[in-house]
């Protein structure tokens, strides 16, 4: 990452930890930050949601500039697709490429990096991990992402990825003293509040305990150490 100036950088902000993670260690560098967020319609949307906005006002700072929100609703394509239905929803024993979502990242991409070419930001960061296991998460993937999208515009935008180096304790580590309690993880949401149950709650819960930190999450059903 370069040294703070007085250009913007966007973040991609899905509300988990990782994202979260990087726009907070983005503002304490001293950098000017612009979230995005992209409704898609899945179950955990509203959720999500509300901790994306509760972790913004609680780093709110001169340099964190407006939250922008862009619609791409995926029920067309996703429309039987657990993320949609809520039924079948992967659990904790399941295996990390249950929750796939095809043609995720491209998606979730096209958009925000749009929008930050017609408005001059240079740079869109992901809080994506070197450990993703997903194709579309390589830096094959993101090469020729980029290439695409220097190719379909006039105005260059950098697609970067920070943490891309870091393992998952090395993030967490840098989220330490961030209202992480705040941020949200789960794909299977009950009355608000993690399930407790489902895969992404399981890796949450491991992520705190890689750093020996107490889990500050509630979970609509225990969860205990596996």
């Amino acid at each position: 990452m370069t040294s703070p100036s007085s250009a913007t950088i966007g973040v991609l902000l899905s509300g988990g930890l990782d994202s979260s993670i990087l726009l907070g260690h983005l503002l304490g560098q001293g950098h000017r930050v612009r979230p995005f967020y992209v409704r898609t319609g899945v179950v955990w949307q509203n959720e999500e949601l509300r901790a994306v906005k509760r972790f913004l006002r609680a780093v709110r700072s001169p340099q964190l500039q407006a939250l922008v929100l862009l619609d791409l609703p995926l029920a067309d394509l996703y429309h039987d697709h657990w993320s949609m239905t809520g039924r079948q929803t992967p659990d904790r024993a399941s295996p990390d490429e249950s929750v796939f979502l095809p043609g995720r990242n491209t998606l979730l991409l096209v958009k925000p990096a749009v929008w930050c070419q017609l408005h001059g930001i240079e740079q869109l960061a992901l809080g994506v991990l070197g450990s993703n296991p997903f194709a579309d998460a390589t830096p094959q993937f993101f090469a020729d992402l980029q290439a695409a999208l220097d190719c379909g515009s006039g105005s260059r935008l950098r697609v970067v990825r920070p943490l891309a180096c870091c393992a998952k304790r090395q993030v967490m580590e840098l989220g330490r003293g961030l209202p992480l309690g705040l941020t949200f993880s789960c794909i299977a949401p009950v009355g608000g509040l993690h399930c407790g149950a489902c895969n992404k709650c399981g890796e949450r819960h491991a992520a705190f305990r890689l750093i020996g930190a107490d889990d500050p999450t509630k979970y609509a059903a225990p969860l205990t150490a596996t």
